[in-house]
């Protein structure tokens, strides 16, 4: 699997939008891979997780065609995760030259604000489908289980077993500490490529999201469980501008744990 980064950031992005901190005016200053916007992967151009607002500039600058993406997973409604609003691109007038409808794949809250945005748009360009946790959705390309996340009190968050050609990711993001029922099912698998939230840096734990301490105790539960391939991959990502690393003081201190420190565009094989 082709697996690619668009963007890294949490909510605000890294510069943050409207911050002057010394920490952003620090990533505007260097760029590169300390600009970060806000989180989504596409797996081999056609399965994508999450849409952001900033789903327009990943298409602008990564190379991305859009077009081609036939199922698209999401996690959670928070702005940083769903901007349903643009899924309206995608109807006629606005989209031309597409054969086939892009799937929309979320648990109740997502598909409420998806229908808000576009209504019951026409199923030759967009399908909206209500997926419950531990559902195991075969979109032809690849399996993807939903699992329960740790994130937002009110509303059902999930995360993401995707599985194909032998290969299995889990999508690890928005969470706490993982759920035991989540545990349960990864258990039972062997995981190629982790990708966790590290949305707190050393900051505190908040509960909501994880910290550099809580991502090393799942990493080493992954690992103490069995639940690893022989060469399966850790990548941390979602970072938070408030925790005040900058990409070479995230990959100075996870290069020590042999974790990959995710940046926009990056791109890992499988």
């Amino acid at each position: 699997m082709k697996v690619h980064f668009l963007g890294t950031a949490a909510a605000e992005g890294f510069p943050a939008m409207f911050c002057r901190c010394v920490h952003c005016l620090k990533a505007r200053e260097l760029g590169g891979k300390n600009v970060r916007t806000r989180s989504s992967v596409l797996i081999d151009g056609v399965l994508k997780v999450d849409f952001p607002p900033d789903t327009l500039h990943h298409v602008l600058t990564g190379g991305i065609d859009l077009g081609l993406v036939k199922d698209l997973f999401i996690t959670h409604t928070h702005l940083d995760h769903l901007r349903a609003e643009d899924l309206e691109m995608r109807m006629p007038v606005y989209a031309h030259g597409l054969d086939a409808p892009l799937h929309v794949y979320g648990h109740d809250a997502v598909i409420r604000k998806c229908r808000d945005a576009v209504g019951r748009p026409d199923a030759e360009r967009l399908v909206l489908r209500k997926i419950d946790l531990f559902e195991t959705v075969d979109t032809g390309n690849a399996k993807v289980t939903a699992l329960p996340a740790n994130h937002d009190p009110d509303e059902t968050c999930l995360l993401f077993l995707i599985e194909k050609d032998g290969k299995r990711i889990f999508y690890g993001h928005d969470t706490g500490l993982l759920p035991e029922e989540t545990w349960r099912w990864l258990e039972q698998t062997k995981l190629d490529l982790t990708i966790l939230d590290c949305t707190n840096g050393h900051l505190p734990f908040t509960g909501g999201h994880l910290n550099i301490a809580a991502v090393l105790d799942i990493r080493n539960r992954l690992r103490s469980n069995g639940i690893f391939s022989p060469d399966s991959k850790v990548v941390v990502t979602h970072f938070s501008h408030n925790i005040g690393l900058l990409h070479d003081d995230l990959t100075q201190f996870f290069d020590q744990e042999d974790i990959i420190v995710a940046f926009d565009g990056m791109i890992l094989q499988l």
